[in-house]
């Protein structure tokens, strides 16, 4: 028997010893009065009025003295010292609490608030009840014994032990709550639409399918939720939003994970320059909301947030940083450069693919301070609008903060007759071997047919903005459960 067994062993015994006391080692309610964080702030009110009031949390430490213990213990606003002492709580009482309290344990303590001699608010305990028995014990030292994919695989442990992760999940939950606030603020209507989608669409990426017995149908988990949110465009909301999960059965990588969260929307009667001028606005807003400055530290840049963004020009980015006119390359040329770099290119990927992997491989790193690159080449996205007056060019921009492509954004594309036809080019590309073509979906083009005012659209990776802004440089970091490949003992009893 290891160790970790002889101490679980332990633990259950002491679970047995409890019930021959009568004590439930796990019972149904608490009678908390107050949250530590609010009991320390009123510290001087509950000293004075000599209040009992009752506390819970999870014991951290625990430090025996004789007939005298201290323990600390937290909840979720904070921690307190406690004070047990045989002669105020009886000699069987004190016996009980010695015998089967641990670290890890979560506890009720009932009694008044005072200060040590080392000017430590602590409560002198009357009484203490079992909350919850751990059975394993909390590691003693969690950096440094663990590795880093453990921390993702044990996140509970990573929280407990990590107030730093704690608080970029804390910060996320501000990111959306400021982004949402903003959206409402400006007449934006807040959806749900499926998740569980007959036709994949809204981006090129490959799906993961599923089946519905009852219906005896082919499911696939969406991949974006643009073609929906369209259709309530349609129906005649001028302002949509979503913030959707979304799947793609895709790598896992720093910033790729197959199960993510977007934020996507749409707003009638506005263009892809209305929407990076609202963009601006949102991102800073969000920024200067959630950490009260216009500036972040990422690694070790510090980006700054204030509209004007830079804008570049797609085309001209790329030539001035490889030489390369991609406008004036043919699919062959592109795809002999692209190897030279050392760049994989799909099967059928199409001319915008190629100079898309281009871009990621030579131009993407170097854009550190918030940047919009504008005007893709055509093909790029096919459910985006043709450029005025440059039939090569899409209405289009995508954001890029340190080194990261953000959102996608332009506007979209409302004439059905030319959305088939960049439906049915997207099929040729399939039968060519590109796994990510997008689908036909007719129902999407009926409904166009009926008439879809002028519409910009958005779409942005809530998990790539919350790693800039926490300067986290991985995914898995703000992601609670991040994707993980399967351990040999993983589900195996212990």
């Amino acid at each position: 028997m290891d160790r970790l067994d002889e101490l679980r062993k332990n633990r259950i015994e002491k679970i047995d010893s409890l019930k021959k006391w009568g004590i439930n080692s796990y019972p149904q309610k608490t009678g908390r009065t107050h949250t530590i964080e609010d009991a320390l702030g009123k510290f001087t009110i509950l000293e004075k009025e000599k209040k009992e009031i009752v506390l819970v949390g999870r014991i951290r430490a625990l430090r025996e003295h004789g007939k005298l213990t201290f323990i600390n213990f937290e909840d979720g606003t904070g921690e307190i010292q406690g004070f047990f002492a045989e002669d105020r709580l009886g000699e069987e009482s004190y016996e009980i609490f010695l015998n089967s309290f641990d670290v890890g344990d979560f506890i009720e303590v009932r009694g008044t608030l005072f200060k040590t001699k080392r000017e430590e608010i602590t409560i002198k305990t009357a009484d203490y009840k079992m909350l919850s028995k751990s059975i394993r014990p909390l590691p003693e030292k969690w950096h440094g014994l663990q590795s880093v994919e453990d921390r993702y695989r044990k996140r509970y442990l990573d929280l407990i032990f990590n107030e730093e992760v704690k608080n970029a999940f804390e910060k996320r939950t501000e990111i959306i709550r400021g982004l949402r606030s903003f959206l409402e603020a400006n007449d934006f209507l807040e959806v749900e639409t499926p998740i569980l989608q007959p036709i994949y669409g809204g981006t090129s990426a490959r799906p993961f399918k599923t089946h519905h017995n009852t219906l005896d149908s082919e499911l696939f988990l969406r991949i974006a939720p643009e073609l929906y949110l369209k259709r309530l465009i349609i129906g005649g909301w001028e302002k949509v939003f979503e913030f959707a999960r979304c799947f793609r059965n895709e790598g896992v990588d720093r910033s790729h994970n197959p199960e993510f969260t977007m934020l996507e929307f749409y707003w009638a009667y506005a263009d892809y320059k209305d929407m990076m001028k609202f963009t601006e606005e949102m991102i800073t807003s969000t920024v200067k909301k959630v950490f009260d400055s216009n500036e972040i530290a990422y690694k070790d840049k510090k980006i700054t947030f204030g509209p004007p963004f830079e804008r570049v020009e797609f085309f001209e980015i790329i030539r001035k940083k490889t030489g390369l006119k991609i406008d004036e390359m043919n699919v062959e040329a592109l795809k002999k450069e692209a190897e030279k770099r050392g760049i994989s290119i799909e099967p059928g990927a199409g001319k915008a693919e190629i100079c898309d992997e281009i871009f990621k491989k030579e131009c993407r790193e170097e854009l550190i301070q918030p940047t919009f690159v504008i005007h893709h080449p055509k093909g790029y996205q096919p459910l985006a609008k043709e450029l005025d007056g440059d039939s090569s060019k899409l209405a289009t921009f995508q954001l890029y903060i340190a080194g990261w492509e953000l959102l996608n954004a332009f506007s979209e594309l409302n004439d059905p007759i030319e959305q088939k036809e960049r439906f049915l080019e997207q099929e040729e590309m399939r039968k060519k071997g590109f796994e990510e073509a997008q689908p036909m979906d007719k129902d999407f083009l009926e409904a166009l047919e009926y008439g879809m005012p002028p519409t910009a659209g958005f779409g942005m990776g809530i998990d790539r903005f919350t790693a800039i802004m926490t300067n986290s440089h991985s995914l898995r970091e703000i992601l609670l459960f991040p994707a993980m490949k399967k351990k040999d003992d993983d589900n195996q009893e212990n």
